[in-house]
């Protein structure tokens, strides 16, 4: 089995950056009033950031990604949780966030989990979509001012 900190790690510092960010986020939305679309858009923006630190499991794609796809032996060789096979190598893409093991049986792994890219995306989406209505309505109050 990989580490304990791999395994947990990611999901319990997800629920950590959701829990801390709730706060700033509410005294944000009492205090300033923001119109829907800022809201939407922030929220995104968070969705979109917590996705991708969650895909590369916090960096540690980037900095030792083969302890994230296998346990290290005695001899320093990596073999997945069954023994059965040795760790080839690894392929880490930071963009779309991607950590692939290869395998010697020939086969492939993806530790990534699945709704990691859909909410990456729907974050982004939301952000863009949201900043555009943001744009569009200051422009639309700055032009009724000067016209008006």
């Amino acid at each position: 089995m990989v580490s304990r900190f791999t395994v947990f790690g990611p999901p319990a510092i997800t629920i950590l950056l959701f829990a801390v960010g709730a706060f700033p986020h509410a005294w944000w939305m009492t205090r300033r009033k923001p119109s829907q679309p800022a809201r939407w858009g922030v929220t995104g923006l968070a969705a979109a950031i917590t996705a991708y630190g969650a895909g590369t499991l916090y960096g540690l794609a980037f900095t030792n990604p083969l302890d994230v796809c296998a346990d290290r032996t005695g001899d320093g060789v990596y073999m997945d949780a069954g023994r059965d096979y040795n760790l080839t190598s690894v392929s880490v893409d930071s963009f779309l966030p991607s950590i692939t093991c290869h395998w010697t049986s020939g086969h492939s792994t993806q530790e990534v989990w699945f709704w990691v890219v859909p909410l990456m995306y729907a974050g982004l989406t939301c952000l863009v979509v949201c900043s555009a209505l943001l744009l569009i309505n200051r422009y639309k109050e700055c032009a009724a001012r000067l016209c008006g």
